[in-house]
């Protein structure tokens, strides 16, 4: 592929070098950015075989007239030299793809670089060749773009990679690709011509042993480092009826149908945007439509909603599916090209608006409605405190009474998980359910609840779950159920789960303290009692409200002497560390206060000396950065701060898409912590609050700062997603 070496053109925003043989793309680099690479040309090399995707591929799933099985083609299977085709400006390269696909191929796929007033298009003309009609089901652009981050260090990857997100919003849909460091400038990858953004495909590398099949693979592995590329897709009806059949998509899936000798051109333009901030106004001085909803695409019951849309031609249209979801207001203009309505939403679940323009192009955006905020929290502490609520005084394990995971397939607590924190009271898999349920009570206290939940404390976590003497007081050991089959009645262990991996600990692993990301759970859960029992009469009556505190104090101090390696890095929800230090101060106890933060400090400055401070035990996260902007605050560590903040925006986008809008980046989460173990771009999650917090703490310093308010509200509102509507 690259024997017969590169070649290389200039563009008002970019230098652009193609891989002569395939005339894909080598690099990308935006002007004015040194040699950053949108792409990942650092690893053209190892690469360059067949099978990989790059910038410029196609595929394609058709089948000759209307029935039959679906064939799958790809210009990245075999890497043979394409067809050089003469090139005039504005075209500077041009192909014919015949040599990438097989014989059998009906299509004569012609691709073509270009400007278009200037900005750099990728253009597909696809010609049926054959004597009888093609059915085009599957047509996909894969985006490859720089988010590899195998064997590279925290800092070569925030100066070298991006991560992308998709707003699939048909003929207004685009790909935003930021930087990881959050500073500009941003990739904006929208439609040329009649493109639209009708699916986002995930290319795996392998088939999925929990059932995921690739209809399209790239050897690049996927894992912690690397959650793998992805389609831009234009047509999915072979999906649909197919791998897609029994889910629901965000676009109603499309094909065409290509007669003898009809040809149809499809494109990609690429735009570049100052900074992320400026995504919007990038599209709209393209004469792109633009959509901006407030507070966000997330919408509960009892809320009047605003949506705001910006575009050349006049609103036509608007439909929801399904029908009356939402309705819709016209409010008129808003000045400056806009147009305001007003949404409310009238049906749980997720919604579809299409705007529909005088020109032809429709615009979807993505909504949820939830019921009304308070009643979902209310919802989520009553299903917490009694459906998920364990009370058996003969648990092997000593974990009741307790909130646990709770499954919601089978509908029933999860007693066994061969990842054992899950069925352990620990980590985010094991502690979320207790966790969520006690932080509840600090927004909406229920006595009845509270009342459970201090038997949870007082009979699981303190003494159980934390120790409460010994060389190991307070103490947090990592899970309370464990794989110990010699010590169990034979056949007690699910037959049906590995137990063979790293991940089902014996109970020696289990007991100990070291994982330092089970403090700040137990620290919040202590702080949050001492708030109820300081400022509530009756709620909180098992011990005086000095009792929590110190144990929060307590716990804070322990995961610095027992788990000093993982606790150098900044913790999730590590803020509640810095609450318990205030509180501290408030209540006049000074040595304790000074204690907790000189360990605080020491961290701190840690990260003060470090250029990408967000540190885990996984080579990238994106759970550290709400601890160390909090701390790195505090302390007057304004440039850390700074970092941390840009950081943050650079992996958690603002998207007309409830599912993406303040959706912090993760992808790994659901092999840790789910019932299905997989790779995959979650949306909302713990992550989406974490990440929002740190907004809207700087939000509060600058109000004027709207772009931080709509990431961070889109992120406090994404987890309502995660509590159905029972």
């Amino acid at each position: 592929m690259l024997s017969e070496g590169t070649q290389q053109f200039e563009t008002p925003d970019f230098k652009l070098i193609l891989v002569k043989s395939s005339q894909t793309v080598a690099a990308l680099n935006p002007k004015g950015a040194g040699d950053f690479d949108f792409t990942p040309g650092d690893l053209l090399v190892e690469r360059s075989q067949n099978g990989y995707f790059h910038l410029g591929d196609i595929t394609f799933r058709l089948r000759a007239g209307t029935s039959g099985a679906w064939k799958n083609y790809s210009s990245a299977a075999i890497r043979t030299p394409v067809s050089v085709l003469p090139a005039s400006k504005p075209e500077f390269a041009a192909a014919d793809l015949s040599p990438a696909f097989p014989a059998d191929f009906p299509l004569q796929v012609t691709r073509v670089w270009a400007l278009d007033a200037g900005k750099l298009v990728l253009r597909f003309t696809l010609k049926n060749r054959s004597s009888e009609s093609i059915e085009i089901g599957g047509l996909g652009i894969p985006m490859v773009f720089n988010n590899v981050l195998n064997d590279r260090s925290l800092e070569e990857a925030h100066a070298k990679c991006s991560f992308y997100d998709p707003y699939i919003g048909g003929d207004a849909g685009y790909l935003q690709v930021t930087r990881l460091s959050g500073r500009g400038p941003a990739l904006v990858v929208v439609p040329d011509g009649k493109t639209p953004f009708e699916a986002y495909n995930p290319i795996l590398d392998k088939p999925d042993p929990w059932g995921a099949k690739p209809v399209f693979s790239d050897p690049t592995p996927r894992g912690i480092t690397f959650e793998g590329f992805y389609e831009w897709m234009l047509h999915t009806q072979a999906y649909a009826e197919n791998e897609w059949k029994a889910a629901r998509p965000w676009n109603l899936p499309t094909g065409i149908e290509l007669a003898p000798g009809e040809s149809k051109t499809y494109g990609l333009k690429f735009l570049l945007s100052d900074s992320i901030r400026d995504i919007e106004k990038t599209l709209a001085d393209n004469g792109r439509p633009v959509a901006i909803g407030v507070p966000g695409y997330i919408v509960p019951e009892n809320i009047d909603a605003r949506l705001f849309l910006k575009y050349l031609s006049k609103v036509k249209s608007t439909t929801v599916d399904p029908p009356g979801a939402l309705t819709v207001d016209a409010n008129g203009t808003a000045g400056a090209g806009w147009s305001a309505y007003t949404i409310h939403g009238r049906m749980w679940g997720r919604s579809r608006l299409s705007v529909t323009y005088e020109d032809g192009s429709v615009q979807t955006i993505q909504y949820f409605v939830t019921k009304p905020e308070s009643d979902v929290v209310t919802d989520m502490g009553r299903f917490l405190t009694s459906k998920a609520w364990h009370d058996d005084a003969k648990d092997p394990f000593h974990r009741s009474p307790s909130v646990m995971t709770y499954d919601r397939e089978l509908n029933q607590i999860v007693m066994q998980d061969s990842r054992v924190w899950i069925a352990g009271l620990g980590d985010e898999g094991g502690g979320g359910a207790w966790l969520a349920a006690i932080m509840k009570e600090l927004v909406q206290p229920d006595k009845e609840e509270l009342e459970k939940l201090q038997q949870f404390v007082d009979g699981v976590l303190w003494g159980g779950l934390q120790y409460k003497d010994g060389p190991h007081a307070y103490g947090v050991r990592k899970s309370l159920f464990y794989y110990q089959p010699d010590e169990m009645p034979s056949g007690y262990y699910r037959s049906d789960f590995d137990w063979s991996t790293w991940t089902s600990w014996n109970k020696a692993a289990s007991e100990r303290v070291d994982r330092s990301y089970d403090y700040p759970h137990v620290a919040a859960a202590y702080w949050v009692l001492y708030r109820l029992a300081r400022n509530h009469e009756g709620l909180v009556t098992n011990h005086p409200w000095d009792w929590y505190l110190d144990h929060a104090y307590e716990t804070s101090i322990a995961m610095t002497n027992f788990a000093a390696e993982l606790g150098a890095f900044g913790q999730m929800e590590g803020d509640a560390f810095l609450q318990i230090l205030l509180d501290l101060k408030r209540e006049g106890r000074t040595q304790q206060a000074d204690t907790l933060e000189a360990k605080m400090r020491a961290r701190a400055e840690r990260w003060r000396g470090e250029a990408y401070p967000f540190g885990s035990e996984m080579p990238w996260d994106s759970t550290g950065q709400e601890e160390v902007y909090a701390w790195t605050k505090y302390f007057g560590y304004k440039d850390k701060a700074e970092v941390t903040l840009n950081a943050i925006l650079g992996y958690d986008p603002t998207i007309p898409h409830w599912g993406y809008n303040g959706s912090a980046r993760r992808y790994w989460d659901f092999i840790f912590a789910a019932k299905d173990r997989r790779l995959e771009r979650q949306l909302h999650h713990y992550g989406s609050g974490l990440n929002a917090i740190p907004l809207l703490s700087e939000y509060r310093e600058h109000p004027e700062d709207f772009y931080l308010l709509r990431v961070g509200y889109g992120g406090t509102m994404g987890p309502l997603t995660d509590i159905d509507s029972d």
